[in-house]
């Protein structure tokens, strides 16, 4: 496949303002939606809105390092690359889908490529239920929080947490507690990628927990159910000998 049209986007910080400019000066600057090839300058906080921003659209996305955390992008330079893009390595991702019920009864609904978190809103702890595909695996974790996340996911907040690091190829998800007390001793847990998750907040005008999907955040809900959007996806670019499947295996080795 030929990679001629490249469409820029970039974070709003200095040295990936000065990244755009330079690579658009230098390979013009299509439009997002007559472009074969999305190139996300900054971080990976840039990359997940790409991500949800092309998500489905068939595009793939290569992205650069301009900014602080760049799991999701290559090293940037500005030369060769067209021919950079067209040697890449295509990973496809899956999002999970998120509908939060908040204590009114209203809905919200959101996407999240690296992980859906619960996480407490005041100095008491979460009191929370969690069920897998409608089978109450655990009546009551007190906490700080959970996180279920993908593959993709699974290097970041929830490796911050303690939790597993998962193949990037591979059908799981990671759950894990953040700062569990009771059962102090329960870790968390791999599930299947095609499990249902439903976390309910007990005690929830005691224990208010926000919900937050990548960057979309809930306030004050009662539960949250999670399920992997199959009919969903987003393709990612990485430079040989750099994919994403070898750095989440690296990742395993770093001290």
């Amino acid at each position: 496949m030929e990679f001629r049209r490249l469409a820029f986007v970039a974070a709003e910080v200095p040295q990936a303002r000065r990244a755009l400019n330079a690579l658009v000066k230098a390979y013009g600057q299509a439009a997002p939606e007559d472009a074969d090839v999305v190139v996300a300058l900054g971080g990976d906080g840039l990359m997940l809105q790409t991500l949800h921003r092309f998500m489905s659209s068939g595009k793939a996305i290569y992205g650069m390092n301009r900014g602080s955390v760049g799991f999701l992008m290559n090293d940037y330079s500005e030369k060769r690359l067209p021919e950079r893009i067209h040697a890449a390595e295509l990973t496809t991702v899956r999002p999970l889908r998120m509908t939060a019920t908040d204590q009114a009864g209203h809905e919200h609904k959101a996407m999240a490529f690296n992980e859906v978190s619960l996480l407490r809103q005041t100095h008491q702890s979460a009191a929370l239920k969690i069920s897998i595909d409608d089978h109450v695996r655990l009546e009551e974790l007190k906490c700080d929080g959970i996180i279920l996340a993908t593959p993709a996911g699974s290097t970041a907040y929830n490796l911050s947490a303690h939790g597993p690091i998962l193949p990037i190829n591979s059908p799981l998800l990671a759950l894990t507690p953040i700062s569990p007390f009771r059962p102090r001793r329960w870790r968390g847990a791999i599930i299947p990628h095609q499990a249902r998750v439903t976390i309910e907040s007990l005690e929830a005008e005691k224990r208010p927990v926000a919900a937050v999907a990548d960057q979309f955040e809930v306030r004050n809900i009662s539960k949250v159910e999670i399920a992997e959007d199959r009919k969903r996806s987003a393709r990612l670019l990485f430079d040989p000998g750099h994919s994403l499947a070898e750095r989440v295996l690296a990742e395993q080795f770093r001290f």
